[in-house]
């Protein structure tokens, strides 16, 4: 893909070529900033909405996992078009305008179909968001994972922002602006994505997309590395999907609950902040193992100790490995096995099998084990399944070993 951001075309010299690279970086700084800060709202409190109109437990999970449900499918197909279109920035701008427009639907309650139809809809809109940018951004940074932490950073503060801004506001006056906060922040995302760089891919090289996929998912380290993300990421939707419900049922207030998640985000933005200078120390697989490690550890702390608040905040100061240092770590991989124009799909995939059907499972299986055995069985399990994805996770470690050792 060739990225062109507005001012002094590629050829006319390096430091007009440095000026267009940072004013794609900044735009692109924008977008994580306001993705993250809807999603700093949206996915915490959700649930505590749903909870507000009456709903059961099971009802709140089914409706929480439709946006896991539209990453079974939507990232694909978004990422196969964006591969027809060569054009990602136009359908990220789609995608958020048909998003807003939705949301405006949240504001009338038209009972639990009317909920999920809404959902349905921005879902299959914001859920492939992050997959396009991935893939471009990848592709922006070439490597340089200290720039892309700074990048994903704003991400993070844009989430700290509104986790935090959201539990209070929501503590003082209710949980009846959930959806005018989801239509203020949805309109900020649309704003980002209309100071996005032109970024077309040549006509000429679009019949790259045609290589098939199916030959990089045969090699064996790459289906170990998508196993321990789907157990992973299926372990960890127990926090996404009901760390606010199991917090809130144990006395947290909603404030406290907010700077809970505030604590993780921090964890985040210290993480991305400094991941240049520490992230070559080991080899991604190896960071992929300390990560799974540190995932059974924070769920098992979850699980067992979340009477105390001082083990709640070290299980989400541990967010830095289990979410923040992981993310990189499969974005990097991802781009390792997935080049040139399979890198769109790779990013894709990374999607679908970890938030996709690992959410699905992870919010569904969730909400029945929650509802039927409590929340510290539901998080014991969650404890197991991270063990399962450290294990796999080893076995990646392994196969690179022995491919470095096989090497001339």
């Amino acid at each position: 893909m060739s990225a062109q951001a507005p001012g002094p075309a590629s050829g006319s010299g390096g430091s007009g070529s440095s000026r267009a690279s940072r004013t794609s970086l900044l735009a692109f700084a924008a977008l994580s900033a306001s993705y993250f800060a809807h999603i700093g709202f949206f996915n915490p409190y959700l649930p505590l909405w749903l909870q507000s109109l009456g709903l059961p437990l099971i009802t709140i999970s089914l409706l929480t996992s439709v946006q896991s449900v539209t990453r079974v499918f939507a990232p694909y197909a978004w990422g196969a078009l964006s591969d027809h279109l060569g054009d990602r920035v136009l359908l990220l701008r789609v995608s958020a305008a048909v998003a807003l427009v939705a949301s405006l639907g949240l504001l009338w309650n038209g009972g639990p179909w009317w909920i999920f139809l809404v959902l349905l809809v921005m879902f299959i809109h914001t859920g492939s968001m992050m997959s396009l940018t991935e893939a471009a951004l990848a592709q922006l940074v070439a490597g340089d994972w200290g720039r892309y932490g700074r990048i994903r950073m704003c991400g993070s503060a844009g989430f700290l922002l509104t986790v935090f801004v959201a539990g209070a506001w929501f503590e003082h006056f209710g949980m009846g602006h959930f959806p005018a906060w989801a239509t203020a922040t949805l309109a900020l995302v649309l704003l980002a994505t209309l100071r996005l760089p032109v970024m077309r891919e040549p006509r000429g090289t679009r019949t790259e997309a045609r290589q098939p996929v199916m030959p990089v998912l045969r090699q064996p380290a790459v289906r170990w590395f998508f196993a321990s993300l789907f157990f992973h990421v299926t372990a960890h939707f127990s926090v996404y999907g009901f760390i606010s419900l199991y917090l809130d049922s144990l006395g947290y207030s909603k404030s406290s609950i907010g700077l809970l998640w505030a604590v993780s985000v921090v964890a985040e933005v210290l993480w991305f902040w400094l991941q240049g200078h520490v992230i070559g120390r080991l080899r991604m697989p190896q960071w992929l193992l300390l990560c799974g490690a540190a995932t059974v550890l924070r769920l098992g702390m979850t699980a067992w100790m979340a009477h105390w608040m001082w083990a709640v905040i070290i299980a989400q100061l541990l967010h830095a490995l289990s979410f923040a240092a992981h993310h990189t770590t499969c974005v990097a991989l991802v781009s390792r096995h997935f080049t040139g124009q399979l890198r769109g799909r790779g990013q894709a995939l990374f999607t679908v099998i970890g938030y996709g059907f690992g959410g699905v499972i992870g919010v569904l299986a969730g909400g029945a084990a929650a509802q039927r055995f409590g929340f510290v069985t539901m998080f014991g399990a969650a404890t197991a399944l991270a063990l399962i994805g450290s294990l796999c996770a080893w076995r990646v470690t392994r196969l690179e070993r022995a491919a470095i050792t096989r090497r001339p």
